[in-house]
């Protein structure tokens, strides 16, 4: 079997640096494609295009949260206020609630006003700020590794259920196939029934073009084509989870193939049966087609 990765994972990755330690906190969860966000502390937003970039190079599909983390004694996160400039702001504020009863500003309302509080980058010159970001994304490569590895154990995880479905889908299309009332003496015997009722009920009946009609009928109900179009779905379904790799698309728009296979069977079925195992086939295929979204 090929190696299959979910969207789904955590990971987190340390590092101690001369200018401080550093620390990434990574999760994945299922998305149509790759989306990400980061956390980072202020002043370090010129991180997030190279880290981004490094994601992309990994995954393809998944919504991911980094969270960056950076301590030594509070260095990172030491604010500074421009008093001047929050006096004037503060003394307009007043004046507005007085002018036209507006709310009184808050401390924390001001302080978020861009241009009051600023956190100044603690490095001293550029090499140092380099070497720092050389870190922090060294150690967010060696994050993305443990998320690799999560997301990895879990598609593995997934690629085993994901089998047993296929072969329980194998398994009701093979008994829809042989189902009793599938027969030529079945279907000519409930074929006979059913004329002979209409026949006594009703008067004025061409009896040949009666027998001509329950035998198109009878074509219609035939599911040959959906017994065979379950089968090479199913062969498709192994091939591809053998094959491994981002499948995860593919086999969502093959469990679309499932399901519609399966509501066609019910809707030809005939016999209370036949259509037992296309409601019971349903329900597989929901299984299979949900547990593919968690697959990249």
């Amino acid at each position: 079997m090929g190696e299959l990765h979910s969207m789904t994972g955590f990971a987190r990755a340390a590092q101690d640096h001369e200018a401080g330690a550093i620390a990434w906190e990574i999760k994945s969860v299922n998305g149509r494609n790759l989306e990400a966000r980061f956390r980072l502390p202020p002043g370090f937003e010129r991180i997030e295009q190279p880290a981004k970039q490094l994601l992309q190079k990994r995954f393809s599909r998944g919504n991911v949260q980094a969270s960056l983390t950076l301590s030594q004694g509070g260095a990172y996160r030491r604010p500074v206020v421009d008093e001047v400039f929050l006096k004037e702001v503060a003394e307009l504020a007043g004046r507005l609630q007085e002018q036209f009863g507006v709310a009184p500003a808050t401390a924390d309302g001001l302080l978020s006003l861009r241009g009051v509080l600023d956190y100044p980058d603690p490095v001293a010159d550029d090499a140092t700020r380099e070497a720092l970001d050389a870190a922090i994304l060294s150690t967010f490569a060696r994050a993305l590794d443990g998320l690799a590895e999560a997301r990895r154990g879990e598609g593995m995880a997934l690629a085993g259920l994901l089998l047993d479905q296929v072969d329980r889908i194998e398994a009701l299309t093979q008994r829809a196939e042989g189902d009793a009332s599938r027969t030529p003496d079945a279907i000519r015997a409930r074929l006979q029934e059913q004329i002979a009722r209409v026949m006594e009920a009703t008067t004025g009946f061409d009896e040949a073009r009666l027998h001509m009609e329950a035998a198109m009928l009878a074509a219609k109900a035939d599911i040959r084509e959906e017994i065979d179009r379950l089968n090479t779905h199913v062969a498709a379904a192994r091939a591809m989870l053998a094959a491994g790799g981002a499948i995860g698309r593919k086999l969502d728009f093959l469990g679309q193939e499932f399901n519609r296979e399966a509501n066609t069977l019910c809707s030809k079925s005939n016999a209370g049966s036949v259509t037992a195992i296309g409601l019971e086939l349903k329900t597989v295929v929901d299984q299979f087609r949900e547990q593919v979204q968690n697959l990249e």
